[in-house]
């Protein structure tokens, strides 16, 4: 394997000291043409690269931001991501990604990782509900912004939809179309969000004057199509089948979606769906999907932004304050949910 090439062979090969090639690296104007010109003629003869993660370590400050998202093989989050990098792009910072999976496991892993990597700051979606995670991260000094989380108990920025509001808007638009047996496929039940969402479904209910026996709770252990068809199936089982489905996200929707069809029940006549998210993937199904519409580029945008104003302000000195943002949800009716009752 080939040895890369340093800033001491450089020197080396233009025979001068290893402070004047830094000197040519940062401040060419402080070097005589003629040395400038040796210096730059090794650099190019020998292929030597500066290390930004040493300059990076030297400094004390990272260019790069963390990104840490529930599941990437969700659309939603890959526009939060976008959002996100837009941002940081914007600011001369580089983003990494990474997955937690849903696992709280994986996503101590990568805290750990953010902090030997030193980054700027981290953008993070919580998997771990005890708050264990963030508790041990907070004691690196990092700076991390909550997405897609109300930062409850924290004294974070956090950047997030109302989850309430948003199950609300889901299960008015049933009751409204008629339906008074619903279905509530809802995800881990360990995650804020899924129990937000069931929380303004029930708020619905009993602004339509119906107790919460009107809605059926089906859970599931991810919130990917699987899940969603494995949810279909059950509720293909059940004696007194409710006329409605909403479900947690989108991708749970395309999957109850997919055991509907497979069962030859008929979207909307014989059950209605509603998502939530409105992934691209919805106005796309074989029954246009009706859906909760989160801001995602938005929502990692601004993360982004002020995690920035708050890496910022560390630097410069300035008082920084913490803000808790929280964007609104907006009903996007397709034909999923359309049957006449």
């Amino acid at each position: 394997m080939a040895q890369s090439v340093g800033i001491k062979d450089v020197a080396r090969a233009a025979g001068v000291s290893v402070g004047t090639v830094s000197n040519v690296i940062n401040r060419p104007d402080t070097v005589a043409t003629e040395t400038r010109a040796r210096v730059l003629s090794a650099i190019e003869r020998l292929g030597y690269v500066r290390s930004e993660s040493a300059r990076q370590l030297r400094a004390g400050r990272s260019r790069i931001m963390g990104l840490l998202v529930l599941d990437m093989g969700n659309p939603f989050f890959v526009d939060v991501a976008r959002g996100a990098e837009r941002a940081a792009r914007e600011a001369g910072l580089g983003v990494m990604v990474c997955n937690s999976a849903q696992n709280p496991g994986e996503e101590a892993d990568y805290l750990s990782l953010f902090a030997e990597q030193r980054v700027r700051g981290v953008l993070l979606t919580p998997a771990d509900a005890t708050g264990r995670n963030i508790g041990t991260f907070r004691r690196h000094g990092i700076p991390f912004v909550l997405v897609d989380r109300v930062a409850e108990g924290t004294t974070e920025c956090s950047v997030s939809v109302d989850d309430v509001a948003g199950g609300a808007l889901a299960v008015r638009h049933l009751v409204d179309a008629g339906h008074r047996s619903i279905a509530y496929v809802s995800g881990p039940p360990g995650l804020n969000q899924v129990r937000d969402r069931r929380t303004g479904a029930l708020n619905a209910l009993a602004e339509a004057g119906l107790g919460p026996e009107h809605l059926r709770e089906l859970p599931t252990e991810r919130l990917d199509v699987a899940a969603g068809r494995d949810a279909g199936a059950r509720l293909l089982g059940l004696a007194d089948r409710p006329t409605a489905v909403f479900c947690a996200n989108d991708l749970l929707a395309l999957g109850v979606l997919q055991a509907m069809y497979a069962a030859g029940i008929t979207v909307p006549d014989d059950l209605a769906i509603v998502g939530y998210d409105d992934i691209e993937f919805a106005a796309a199904a074989a029954v246009p999907l009706t859906s909760v519409r989160q801001p995602a580029v938005t929502m990692g945008a601004m993360a982004a932004e002020l995690l920035l104003e708050e890496t910022e302000a560390e630097t410069t000195g300035r008082r920084h304050e913490h803000r808790r943002v929280v964007l609104q949800p907006e009903l996007v009716v397709r034909r999923s949910s359309l049957s006449a009752r």
